[in-house]
């Protein structure tokens, strides 16, 4: 099946749909969403993107991240995603929009519109092994301070939306 992405405008309105390959190719701005989730410790699930993907693969990054398809509410993809990628479901709440823009190798660039969610989950997840190569739980200071040690273990986008997602959680 091939897979397609929302474009949209700087205001997340609708322009159309495009294959998500082809949208990476031309670098053209699309709705995305990442999850983050933790647990009573304040532990933040990191998982580490299969090798294979289309890009990013190997790296540490939030929870899940994906893209809504056609006519999906960006709720109900985030929880189908979870699901998806990582085996469990739970309460997500909607904390922060973020436009980025990153060139990757292959010619691909990501340009994305994307919604943040944190949930709350205390067990361990059953990884799907096509999209998650591993897991760990992390306390948010130990995370923090390996992204500014080590920003090359981590995906781009998660360098970049990982601050405001600590700012959120510690006020």
């Amino acid at each position: 099946m091939t897979e397609h992405v929302i474009l949209v405008d700087a205001h997340d309105r609708e322009l159309g749909l495009m294959e998500k390959i082809e949208a990476h190719q031309k670098g053209l701005l699309h709705r995305a969403f990442s999850i983050f989730i933790l647990n009573d410790q304040k532990e933040l699930l990191l998982q580490k993107r299969a090798y294979d993907k289309y890009h990013s693969g190997g790296l540490w990054t939030n929870t899940c991240c994906s893209h809504p398809r056609a006519n999906e509410d960006i709720e109900a993809a985030a929880h189908r995603r979870l699901m998806e990628e990582m085996g469990f479901d739970c309460s997500l709440v909607k904390i922060l929009d973020f436009v980025y823009k990153a060139e990757f190798s292959g010619g691909l660039t990501e340009h994305e519109f994307d919604h943040v969610f944190i949930g709350y989950y205390n067990q361990n997840p059953i990884v799907n092994p096509k999209e998650v190569a591993d897991f760990k739980w992390m306390a948010l200071d130990e995370v923090k301070k390996d992204l500014s040690e080590n920003p090359e273990h981590y995906t781009v986008w998660f360098n970049i939306v990982f601050d405001q997602f600590y700012h959120y959680v510690k006020h």
